[in-house]
């Protein structure tokens, strides 16, 4: 792997708080908006900067852009964003209840996403992606890093323990509870990127849309320059990598709005047909190869033998209820496009699959046992590409804590 040290923007200690934001994705427009209320420093102005417009405005209309590139400028200007001196990695230290995690804030190289050495485990979606390269060519910035996974190294676990014991650069609790500290690494950069260099691929957990996006902005201005050399910024892109022992994932659930003409009982008469089912079961499920559903105000436990498969993508939970139940009894085809099925990140727990259902907003959910680490990279090492909505990663990286310009 190839990484470096870079100038970041950033936001000055006292104002951290109001600046650092949730990722561009996992909020809509309103959200947006709601989070941003009566902040005019919020990043979300630049990530999300249809918030500035009236309800209805076209969000990839070319004013929404323009106004974006407006207000990183604006940013910059009134020192709401600052520049450090000089180029550094960072250390990044997360703390969501009783889970640590510890990663690398540095820029990878567009070329190792391209080559595969950056490995991908999602399908983007066009629309999307179009967006976020747009987004990052007219700002000539990454201002949301992609969170990347590495199997552990010693080596570098040790140089972030002596990062750690140095006074931080923020130390910041954001609305959510999630704690936030960052580190700049002030000596043993060069020791961590020799280290990194050892590394022989690490794979995108989360921002597949930011690394595409990236990517693809870098290699259009790559395209677009005739003097190009190769030491230019758009060959990179901001990353934070973690070291795949410290990660969680969990579980993302669902919720189908009707049982496609059938009456509950016939629903359950045609699921004992395809698995062991159980009453009273546990709303979370215990292990895998097995799912939690609720249906008629109460949990079904659903389990079934373990696959002999050799495809590490059939072999997923999701991949079995998809294939065993969301297809033949429900008749949803493709999850990624039927309106009748939506996904519900395990961070809202399952007590809020059982309000949409009791409220009408669905009649049967499904609780899943989460996708393990090794699942995921044993997936994208294969070049397959996982079910939609198979993994939901906590805590969140911040947006805005540290920005590399193009």
């Amino acid at each position: 792997m190839k990484i470096k040290a870079f100038a970041a923007l950033r936001p000055p200690v006292e104002i951290v708080n109001l600046v650092a934001s949730v990722p561009y994705d996992t909020v809509d427009t309103e959200e947006a908006r709601a989070l941003a209320d009566g902040n005019p420093c919020s990043l979300l102005r630049i990530s999300r900067p249809e918030i500035d417009f009236p309800k209805g405005t076209d969000m990839y209309a070319k004013h929404v852009y323009e106004r974006a590139v407006e207000n990183f400028s604006k940013f910059q200007e009134e020192n709401i964003l600052i520049r450090e001196q000089k180029p550094y990695v960072y250390v990044y230290r997360q703390k969501m209840g009783d889970h640590i995690q510890r990663g690398i804030v540095t820029c990878c190289h567009i070329d190792d996403y391209a080559n595969n050495v950056i490995r991908k485990h999602e399908k983007t979606r066009q629309d999307k992606e179009d967006d976020r390269t747009r987004h990052v060519k007219m700002l000539k910035a990454n201002t949301g890093p992609v969170f990347l996974a590495y199997r552990d190294v010693p080596a570098i676990d040790e140089i972030v323990a002596l990062a750690e014991k140095q006074k931080p650069l923020y130390d910041l609790v954001a609305s959510d509870g999630i704690s936030h500290t960052v580190w700049r690494v002030e000596s043993g950069s060069d020791k961590l990127i020799a280290e990194f260099g050892k590394v022989p691929v690490c794979y995108i957990a989360d921002g597949h849309h930011r690394a595409a996006a990236a990517a693809r902005a870098g290699m259009e201005m790559r395209k677009a320059n005739h003097t190009h050399n190769g030491m230019e910024e758009y060959n990179w892109f901001l990353a934070v990598l973690f070291p795949a022992g410290q990660l969680r994932i969990l579980p993302y659930n669902r919720i189908v709005a009707d049982l496609n003409g059938m009456t509950e009982s016939n629903f359950l008469d045609a699921i004992k047909k395809r698995f062991k089912v159980s009453s009273s079961a546990p709303a979370n499920p215990p292990a895998a190869c097995s799912v939690s559903m609720y249906l008629g105000k109460k949990w079904y436990g659903l389990s079934w033998e373990a696959s002999r498969t050799n495809d590490p993508v059939s072999a997923l939970d999701v991949s079995y209820l998809q294939n065993n139940l969301l297809d033949p009894l429900l008749g949803i085809k493709d999850p990624r496009t039927d309106k009748r099925i939506e996904f519900v990140g395990g961070i809202r727990g399952t007590g809020e699959l059982v309000k949409r259902v009791d409220s009408g907003k669905g009649v049967v959910a499904f609780s899943m046992y989460p996708v393990t680490v090794d699942q995921m990279m044993a997936i994208a090492d294969a070049g397959s590409v996982m079910p939609p909505k198979s993994t939901w990663f906590e805590p969140k990286l911040r947006s805005g804590l540290l920005i590399h310009t193009l």
